[in-house]
């Protein structure tokens, strides 16, 4: 298929997780409901976002929230990337996103490889490795229309990562994230454009609604964005779903158009994926 509805799901995220997973659910009802095939949730989905939550809110995988979100994609007989959660394994917690197929079956699981750790004076201070580990590995999974690359938010600011998915055959990339009030305007469609442009793909970004009472304040405005560098959708801050399609004869034409893969010059340099 050439053309497939992808949804993203700007979820307004609570402190109580089973509220926030019911309430997931029935948005990726009715995303699929509207025609999506693929849908997204956002980071941190089932958890407010900070370092003193994650602990508190951390799940194996699979388990309770994931549980749920397998039995929803087999109900609605959709690919669904779960967003992240916080994960806990082997007395180490990561920022995990789990994908599952339309039969239920887990596909994928991708841990932020890229922690958030920054420090603009004045203006916001986050370090995620207070408690989260760093994953070390590539996810992709395959759908019947494309292959589909993970990230998660931090991992955006990293072209490499992107560059590999895109070597690797990877026509759309999802980025779960949740960009701030610092960092939201002056990056947040900027490096979607860039990834998308740089690797002639679509970048789909899912964020949570924004909460201004809460500790950490989520930018919103989740987007999808296409290989020419096009918005072709974007939420505001509010609670929202965000549809769009996904042409991928869009996408070979802008590759034939502006052929980079068969004019790299890998005589003179290579980026590579030092482990699989």
């Amino acid at each position: 298929m050439a053309t497939f509805r992808m949804a993203l799901i700007q979820l307004q995220i609570s402190s109580v997780k089973s509220d926030n997973v019911t309430r997931a659910c029935s948005f990726i009802r009715e995303a699929a409901m509207q025609g999506a095939k693929i849908v997204s949730l956002p980071e941190c989905f089932n958890s407010p976002y900070g370092t003193k939550y994650f602990p508190e809110y951390a799940e194996k995988i699979p388990g309770e929230s994931t549980q749920k979100l397998s039995e929803v994609a087999k109900e609605c007989s959709i690919y669904l990337i779960g967003g992240s959660i916080p994960e806990e394994d082997a007395g180490k917690l990561y920022n995990t996103c789990a994908v599952f197929g339309p039969d239920g079956t887990l596909l994928a699981k991708y841990r932020k490889i890229h922690l958030f750790d920054i420090d603009v004076p004045g203006k916001i201070t986050f370090q995620e490795s207070e408690t989260l580990s760093a994953g070390d590995s590539f996810s992709t999974f395959d759908t019947p229309y494309c292959r589909v690359g993970l990230g998660i938010c931090y991992d955006m600011r990293f072209a490499e990562l992107a560059q590999i998915y895109a070597q690797r055959g990877c026509q759309l990339l999802v980025y779960p994230g949740a960009f701030n009030l610092t960092t939201g305007p002056a990056h947040w469609e900027l490096l979607q454009r860039s990834r998308a442009v740089d690797n002639q793909v679509y970048v789909a970004t899912a964020s949570p609604a924004r909460d201004d009472k809460a500790s950490y304040v989520a930018w919103g405005h989740s987007t999808v964005v296409n290989p020419w560098g096009e918005v072709l959708a974007k939420a505001g801050t509010e609670e929202a779903i965000v549809y769009s399609d996904i042409d991928l004869k869009k996408l070979a034409e802008i590759r034939q158009q502006i052929p980079v893969f068969r004019q790299k010059r890998s005589d003179l340099y290579a980026v590579e994926m030092k482990k699989p």
